[in-house]
């Protein structure tokens, strides 16, 4: 939970310095200090692990993901698909309400990686030459079509930048709508098979049985 609130706090930090660009001095190095601060903090939780693991730098090999979220904040809510990844490893009864969170949190974790996506690409973009991204409303638009994999293409990023937070927005966003979908699917999966576990030998109502 704290980490989930600093999360919260370095976009907001970081979607005033993004947006607010006629505010007064004393308030965006406000936003800067909140936005510094947060970082710090996730580099610090990061720091503590790493040691308390005892793997030294093996440990940024087996997890990648969270060293890629400390250099690029903006991509924490990408560390929903481990807890989706977790799941999966579950056996057992299958529980609607650990699916029903995961495909919540998921879809929350979307919502939140396309606003700072958004506020990524309307930086780069907003000022560029021949740019097609101009206000903070058409990059919320290209981000809800390109996370939903729609691309009508009417506005696209031209700088060098805004295009690799593309890639790495496409990526992100169908690795966790897939981890929306599949759970779901991986839920219906479990009840399904076992229904037939449960079914009595022979009972079959097919032609071929009768």
């Amino acid at each position: 939970m704290p980490l989930l609130m600093a999360s919260l706090l370095f976009l907001g930090g970081y979607a005033v310095l993004v947006l607010a660009q006629g505010l007064e001095p004393f308030w965006r190095d406000l936003a800067l200090a909140v936005t510094l601060l947060t970082w710090l903090l996730f580099a610090v939780d990061f720091a503590v692990r790493l040691w308390l693991s005892g793997q030294g730098l093996r440990f940024l090999r087996t997890h990648w993901l969270d060293t890629v979220v400390l250099v690029l904040p903006l991509l924490r809510p990408l560390r929903m698909v481990k807890v989706y990844t977790a799941v999966q490893r579950r056996r057992g009864e299958p529980r609607l309400s650990l699916h029903a969170r995961v495909i919540t949190y998921a879809g929350m974790s979307a919502v939140l990686l396309g606003f700072a996506g958004a506020l990524a690409v309307y930086q780069q973009e907003h000022s560029a030459p021949d740019a097609t991204i101009r206000t903070f409303g058409d990059s919320l638009w290209w981000t809800c079509s390109t996370l939903t994999t729609v691309g009508y293409g009417d506005v696209a990023p031209v700088t060098a930048p805004g295009r690799v937070i593309a890639v790495g927005l496409m990526t992100s966003g169908l690795a966790l709508l897939g981890a929306v979908t599949g759970s779901f699917s991986s839920w219906l999966l479990q009840v399904f098979g076992q229904e037939d576990e449960g079914r009595p030998p022979g009972n079959d109502s097919s032609p071929e049985a009768s």
